[in-house]
């Protein structure tokens, strides 16, 4: 089934990804266009499997799938926050994740950036996930050692307490040791 294929691609994609996943995510999802706010749309994953449902014979349960397809997601999320040591969800547009891309440029660290408005249908589902997972429902979402540490305020608030480096040296030891 499409939404099956599309999540395992975006699976093998999030796992084995360089560090931005925003280009090879975009080719494999539907392209409905977002809405300009760094809060989380209104799109349902209602939209992508009635698209990608029409094409089965008999109709479908949108129902099981959204909760299938969304438990899947989280499991990707978790698995993904697990496998990196920094992960910024971030908006190519928005000023607050650019300001912690480059923080995080000037200390020399890599996070792993995932670019929420390229990845189609499922940038806000993903937001929407995310949200329920941390409370929070603007970008940029960082999250340190699999931990959520906050948005742009938070990020720039422990670097300015000096606790940031302190906290990425750790999870650097701790990645070295394993």
């Amino acid at each position: 089934m499409a939404v099956s294929s599309n999540l395992t691609h975006f699976t093998s994609v999030a796992l084995n990804a360089p560090r931005t996943l925003s280009s090879a995510i975009k080719a494999s999802v539907c392209p409905i266009p977002l809405h300009n706010a760094c809060t989380s749309g209104n799109w349902s994953s209602t939209s992508l499997l009635s698209i990608h449902g029409s094409r089965r014979s008999r109709p479908i349960s949108v129902q099981a799938m959204s909760s299938s397809f969304g438990s899947r997601l989280e499991e990707t999320v978790k698995k993904t926050l697990e496998e990196n040591p920094v992960v910024v969800y971030s908006k190519t547009w928005c000023s607050y994740s650019t300001e912690v891309k480059t923080l995080f440029n000037r200390l020399g660290v890599e996070p792993l950036v995932i670019e929420l408005d390229e990845m189609g249908a499922q940038g806000p589902q993903l937001q929407k996930l995310l949200e329920r997972l941390t409370g929070q429902h603007t970008v940029p979402n960082v999250f340190i050692g699999g931990k959520h540490i906050g948005g742009c305020s938070e990020t720039v608030k422990l670097h300015r307490k000096g606790e940031l480096e302190p906290l990425l040296a750790e999870i650097k030891n701790k990645k070295a040791q394993s």
